[in-house]
């Protein structure tokens, strides 16, 4: 085992992709594959498990990874410290449903822990796609939330994936709507009053079941229903024809202005917004940085 190898694991992790990361690190990809497989071989594990839709870490790989990440820092850091090298890019990732709180909390971890480089991501997804992207170590947090509704099947999902939720608080539910829009006076409204409007929602792509939906009380029908893909999308459309969309109430208007509002939405359920994260295994320094950051941004 050696440390190129490591750091080939690491890259194929990152971008899901034997052919991407193979580009990445400008070596060809059979001598890549053949790498990867000489490792597996010598440890006699499987890191990766192959498909028609492509390739994704298992269970064994998913620890495997951790430790090799750990390693690859432990040696940057010798560079670093002692051939005088430059230090290494900071990487981070996190995976979110469309939240401008976790949005302001990434903001505050770049202006704190930003150096002259880094290499962060932050990804507005599906809600699958956050738990995937967690479970494969693409991101090291995901943000979601859970109810009633779809706790169940969430719950499932995150105990096959070895990831555990962590409560960051809990909402009455809330439309947001244009100040201009003709119940924007009100403290309250019914689903009753809303059926008139066109309701909007984020679509979930290929698992488009309720359950996923990010929006709560998703099995209802709406006369006049668009499904978006982001959040600037989402409001322009809230704006432009007097939408309304189904969410925490938590807004920022650092990042959304004050065109948009939240009214209390006159409903029994609750949400409870969280971050993933994989069970037994610790948040790196600035995983844990972006935690705080989530609970101040929430607070």
């Amino acid at each position: 085992m050696t440390l190129q190898q490591l750091k080939y694991i690491i890259e194929v992790a990152k971008q899901g992709s034997i052919n991407e990361a193979a580009k990445r690190l400008f070596i060809s990809q059979p001598s890549l594959s053949s790498a990867i497989r000489d490792l597996e071989q010598e440890l006699q594990i499987t890191i990766f498990e192959r498909s028609n839709k492509g390739i994704l870490l298992s269970k064994e790989g998913v620890e495997f990874l951790s430790y090799a990440r750990q390693v690859v820092e432990q040696a940057e850091l010798l560079e670093t410290r002692y051939l005088h090298a430059r230090p290494s890019p900071q990487h981070f990732s996190v995976s979110t449903q469309h939240y401008a709180f976790a949005v302001n909390a990434f903001v505050e971890l770049v202006q704190a822990y930003g150096q002259d480089e880094y290499q962060f991501a932050l990804r507005e997804t599906k809600t699958y796609e956050i738990i995937e992207d967690v479970r494969n170590l693409r991101s090291e947090i995901g943000i979601l939330y859970r109810n009633a509704f779809n706790g169940k099947v969430i719950g499932k999902l995150l105990k096959d994936a070895n990831l555990e939720f962590h409560s960051l608080f809990t909402a009455k539910p809330h439309i947001f709507i244009s100040i201009r829009h003709p119940l924007a006076g009100q403290a309250s409204v019914t689903v009753e009053e809303l059926q008139q409007y066109p309701y909007l929602s984020f679509d979930q792509g290929e698992f488009n079941s309720f359950h996923f939906a990010e929006e709560i009380l998703s099995t209802m029908t709406h006369p006049k229903s668009i499904r978006v893909n982001d959040r600037a999308t989402l409001f322009n459309l809230l704006i432009g024809l007097n939408g309304y969309t189904i969410s925490t109430g938590v807004l920022s208007r650092d990042l959304n202005g004050n065109e948009i509002i939240p009214v209390a939405l006159e409903c029994d359920e609750f949400i409870h917004v969280g971050w993933i994260a994989h069970r037994q295994m610790p948040l790196t320094k600035l995983g844990a940085a972006y935690v705080e950051a989530l609970r101040r941004a929430t607070s």
